[in-house]
Formats: C-alpha cells, structure tokens, sequence
C-alpha cells in the first residue's frame, strides 16, 4: 500500500474522547465512531498551509469549497447536485436536528429502522417528536427491511419524516437501488420527506457500491435532504464541518430558518480546507483504507469463526463499524461490554445504544496490529464464552 495504516499512533493526552475518555491507559478502545488512521497526507498539507497564516476569524466559503463537492459525488458516485442547493453546517447531527425542525411540529412522528445510529434517537426527541421504529429483519445473518411494516408506520398521519442511515449504522448495510427505490415510493405514497444520512458513504468494502439516495430518481431528488461530510471517511470530524443537499429553494429556506434558530450556520477555517483537499485530490486514500478496513473485517471474522462460532459477525457491506451477535452468552450487551472492558481491558459499544439488544458494535478503523491485541485479549478473558 502507498499509504500507512498500520502504525500504532499514541492519541493519549491529546484531549481524545475515543482514547482519553477512560483513565486507565491499558484500555484499548474499539468504540466510539473515530479512526486511528493519520488523515490523507494531502489534507494535512492543506491544513498545514492554512495554519501558517495565523489568523483563524471567521470564514466566506469559497466557491472551490462546493465545486469540490459537486465534482466529487459527481465523479465519484454519478450523482448531480446542484451547488445552489448546498448548505454548510457544523456536523450531520445538527444537520438532522435542524431538518426534523424544519418540518415537522412537535409530536409529530419521525421513522427510523433500528438498530440504528444512537443520534437518531436523541435528534427526534429533543425536537418534541415521537420515534416510530420500524426494526430491520436479521435474515441470514444480513440486514433487510420488513417493507410491509415499514409502510404500516409511514402510512400514520403524524409520521412526516423517515430517517435513512446509507450506509447503515451499525447494520453494515449499503442500500441497494432497488431497495431505496421501494422505500421512495412507500414515502411519496404517503407524503413522507427522507432525510438519508449518509456520513459513511465513502467507507465501502470491495464489491459494494454506495448509491445516494438523491441519484436514484428525479421523484428521490425532490422528495429528499441528504446529509453529507467527509469527517467519517477522512478521519477529520473534530474540523466541524458537514453539508446538506435541498431538494428545491423552499425547502432550503426552512432549513435556513432552522440552522440558523439553532446557530450553527458557521464553520470553521480548517475546515473548508480540509474538505476541499479531501473531495480533490483524497480518492486513492480512501481507497487504500477501504481495503485495509476490509482486511481488519477478514481478522475479525476469521477469529470468531474459529472462537465463537455461535458469535456470528453480521455480515458487513459498508462503514468500519462490526456488529456482532452476542446473544448465546447468556448475557445483555451492557454486561458483555462492561466485562470486557475489566477484564479484557478492551472497549465496545453496547447493542442497547442503537435500539437494539444482544449486539455488540466494534470499531474496525484501527491498525490491524492492535485489533489482534485486543482480540487475544478478549479470548484470554473467557467473557464470550458461550453458555452450553
């Protein structure tokens, strides 16, 4: 590989939350959504450059900033935008707070298809509104959609938005066309806008293909807002920096409205750079990590068909975020995470923060050398042993 992700770099006492949210310093942390991976050389020569001016006050997005959007998901993933229609923001969670507060009125209804991204959750909630979970179906180890009740719940007259995570968190699923196209024309039936986050979308194992929900028609252009940032697939979400792309100039105007009762409508300095570094000149990186992210996944499921057989790792197509069966230890997931953090001295995420009991979620965007640790430390421990 042309770039190095197999260093071990020491992100302890840099203000880290993935690293520095336990004090005790043997814990290895595969939990919280952040790669270990150094960013592409290309943005750290951009932000490099920025930083030699020495004055960080407050930024004009430049045109290059949304010529390098347009250019990127136009080459990359055939899909047109209109850089018109292109508001900046702070981060996909404000993004998605702002949107379900443009439109819809407290106590409505907003759908999600659990398990699913914990933020989901607390975005519908905080704006009054009441979650409406339609649960994905586990299917031979792979995630697939109960369209029937899916459009039970879309069908309730207070259901005004349905939250789509392409590619899924933590289900690993990247939607297919056909797929996104059954979920359109159940939502359009029945007058409900999907908000697709689609903060993974360049985080694809080999063989898949990520498609944005706004491409599929001209019907899913107009009856869609997609949330976007390169802060997952290029390791630079603490820049603050993500995008949303409005169907129409109406609905622009909401969402302006609600960013702006919300401030956060400015970004930073940083930032702007390094987007456009990563949507002009950040594509073989990306790639190269793809395929080392692949790799990890072909660890990870090795150890356990060979372990935990009865563990089964759900099949993953996109992200870097594993989601393990962990239901034939006997034991919820907060118990299975708590007793590997003591006594393993490794970190995961509990099922229970994405709606879902008896998973466990696992961060893959780490060297392959210490997820091997953490994986013979996890064995030594005997937590997932499975009971007869």
């Amino acid at each position: 590989m042309k770039y190095d992700f197999d260093s071990i770099i020491n992100r302890r006492g840099t203000h880290c939350v993935k690293w520095d949210n336990d004090k005790e310093e043997d814990i290895i942390p595969l939990w919280v959504a952040d790669m270990d991976f150094k960013v592409a050389p290309c943005i750290q020569q951009a932000i490099e450059k920025r930083v030699k001016q020495g004055i960080f006050g407050y930024v004009e997005v430049p045109d290059k900033y949304y010529e390098a959007i347009v250019s990127w998901f136009g080459k990359r993933h055939k899909w047109t935008i209109n850089p018109e229609r292109i508001i900046y923001t702070t981060g996909v969670v404000p993004a998605m707070s702002a949107v379900i507060k443009a439109f819809c009125n407290p106590e409505d209804k907003v759908l999600i298809q659990s398990p699913v991204y914990n933020c989901f959750f607390s975005s519908i909630r905080n704006n009054g509104c009441e979650v409406i979970d339609s649960p994905l179906i586990l299917k031979d180890n792979r995630y697939e959609i109960d369209f029937n009740d899916f459009e039970a719940k879309a069908a309730d007259e207070k259901t005004k938005i349905f939250l789509l995570c392409n590619p899924h968190n933590p289900a690993g699923r990247v939607w297919s066309k056909s797929e996104m196209e059954k979920i359109l024309e159940i939502c359009m039936k029945h007058d409900v806008l999907v908000v697709s986050d689609e903060i993974h979308c360049e985080l694809v194992l080999p063989g898949n293909r990520y498609t944005p929900f706004a491409s599929i028609s001209k019907n899913a252009a107009k009856n869609s807002v997609v949330l976007c940032s390169p802060s997952k697939s290029f390791n630079i979400a603490g820049l603050q920096t993500a995008n949303i792309v409005c169907p129409d100039e109406e609905s622009q105007k909401k969402i302006n409205k609600a960013i702006n009762i919300n401030e956060i409508c400015d970004i930073n300095p940083i930032g702007v750079e390094a987007l456009i570094a990563a949507y002009t000149q950040g594509g073989e990186w990306i790639d190269e990590l793809n395929q080392y992210i692949s790799n990890n996944y072909t660890l990870l499921n090795n150890f356990f068909s060979r372990y935990y057989p009865q563990l089964p790792v759900v099949k993953m197509e996109g992200t870097y975020l594993a989601w393990i069966n962990i239901e034939k230890t006997g034991k919820t997931s907060e118990q299975v995470c708590q007793e590997l953090k003591e006594k393993a001295k490794v970190r995961l995420n509990p099922g229970t923060m994405y709606g879902t009991e008896g998973f466990v979620r696992v961060n893959l965007a780490c060297s392959q050398g210490l997820l091997q640790r953490a994986l013979i430390q996890i064995k030594k421990s005997e937590v997932l042993d499975v009971v007869k």
